[in-house]
């Protein structure tokens, strides 16, 4: 069933007072699109990685899709993903190192996010190409209506406009759904062994 966009929807930037939104946003949608509240034991572990570090480090590249005060999307971005994964490491995984110091893994996935903090991944899927890299998660009451394709237009523009050449992002191998719908607003599969990629040029 396609919802219906609600007239008092507005695409707005990041605020801080808006970080908790991004976590939990972040953990409503991070298991392939749905809610993975059942399977961590802290709300805010997927959002370390995916949405928090974007608002406090890169907020001119943080977008909002609101409903008056109610925060029900993001879209998060990097323009220089090597300079990004370089401020991680000496602005950002220090402190959530620290929030998460002594947790035990509980639920099925507190392990892998423990180990991407303790040993983040890097980007390395055609950097020189496609520099910057980009998040968007929506929760489902506002899919389907345009408002991702409206995201992602807002985050390409501020991009466009911060002069980068390319963006990518990563896709769940089993999100057939967001799959279709990158290729659909324009981005290419440039996946390899090992990694579900899709990006797209900007200049």
């Amino acid at each position: 069933m396609t919802n219906e966009p609600s007239a008092a929807y507005r695409i707005r930037r990041f605020e801080p007072h808006d970080m908790a939104a991004l976590y939990e946003i972040c953990l409503l949608t991070a298991d392939s699109g749905v809610d993975a509240s059942a399977l961590y034991s802290d709300r805010r572990l997927p959002g370390y990685i995916w949405a928090a570090p974007y608002g406090a480090l890169e907020p001119d590249f943080a977008f909002l899709l609101a409903d008056g005060d109610r925060v029900l999307g993001y879209v998060v971005a990097a323009p220089d993903t090597v300079a990004f994964e370089a401020r991680l490491e000496r602005d950002w995984w220090p402190k959530v190192r620290a929030e998460v110091a002594g947790m035990t893994p509980q639920k099925p996935l507190d392990e892998g996010v423990l180990r991407r903090i303790a040993t983040p991944e890097r980007h390395e899927t055609a950097l020189q190409d496609y520099p910057a890299h980009l998040h968007i998660n929506l929760l489902p009451e506002a899919q389907s209506g345009g408002w991702g394709r409206r995201m992602i237009e807002t985050e390409l523009d501020a991009l466009r406009r911060a002069g980068v050449s390319g963006v990518q992002l990563g896709v769940s191998p089993d999100n057939e759904r967001a799959k279709g719908f990158y290729s659909h607003v324009g981005f290419t599969d440039i996946s390899g062994p090992g990694h579900v990629t899709y990006a797209m040029t900007l200049r």
